[in-house]
């Protein structure tokens, strides 16, 4: 049974969202607003400020899995899109942001990994977005967190901020994992080491609840795909200038 659910879960993840429905393939100005309540976080992050603010400039590498990639247009997806955000944002600041895939790894194989990525990309922020390949897997509740744990430990003890991301939301896999021990397990960690957690798969929900975009329609849509990572860089953009109060630095 394992291996079956396994397999239909990693199909619908292989396509991502390419599975979703064409409709509101147009953008209006109404579509994927976010609940301010989802993007307040109450943790900082200091290395951001004071590089954007010493140094004007700010190098971010996202940990990504295949959700955080179009393979047909990568400059679509999320993290071009945030990039293209934060420069629109922060005009003065000599912004980067790179991808580090990590494909099929689980949160400890990825945090394994963290030495030599942060030897080789020197960043200053590390976005982390992790959780669905556990979820796949049924890796114990328990154990994903300890491997949360002890990667969010490594980045901060090398002086890095981080920002954790959750699972995305779809409908669609609802009855072959369970995602709340995952979700959890990450708000935990981020409470504990006092690190913001960006909640996609919260804001992907209120998405498909408000009609902003339908997860569960099998009908694929390129463009559908490139507006949801589109409304994911946006979102991630404000999300990680309001964590690290960075307008307010560059006008000082």
């Amino acid at each position: 049974m394992r291996s079956s659910s396994g397999a239909i879960l990693g199909l619908a993840l292989l396509a991502g969202l390419c599975t979703a429905a064409a409709a509101f393939a147009e953008e209006t100005p109404q579509a994927c607003e976010v609940a301010a309540s989802l993007l307040a976080s109450d943790s900082p992050l200091p290395k951001v400020t004071q590089a954007v603010k010493d140094a004007h400039s700010l190098n971010i590498v996202v940990a990504g899995s295949r959700s955080s990639t179009i393979p047909s247009a990568e400059a679509n997806a999320y993290p071009a899109r945030l990039l293209a955000y934060l420069k629109e944002r922060l005009s003065s600041v000599t912004v980067n942001v790179s991808v580090e895939l990590q494909i099929k790894k689980t949160a400890a194989e990825v945090a394994a990994g963290f030495v030599k990525l942060l030897q080789d990309k020197r960043p200053t922020l590390v976005i982390w977005q992790t959780g669905t390949v556990d979820a796949m897997r049924s890796v114990d509740p328990e154990d994903f967190r300890a491997a949360v744990d002890e990667g969010v430990a490594t980045l901060q003890k090398a002086g890095t901020d981080v920002i954790l991301i959750n699972l995305q939301y779809s409908p669609r896999t609802e009855s072959v994992i369970s995602a709340p021990p995952y979700l959890d397990n990450l708000r935990v960690v981020a409470q504990q080491y006092d690190v913001p957690l960006f909640d996609r798969f919260a804001i992907m929900q209120q998405w498909n609840d408000s009609g902003d975009f339908d997860f569960f329609s099998a009908s694929p849509g390129l463009d559908l795909v490139k507006r949801v990572h589109d409304c994911l860089g946006r979102a991630l953009s404000k999300f990680v200038i309001d964590a690290a109060h960075l307008e307010a630095t560059q006008q000082n």
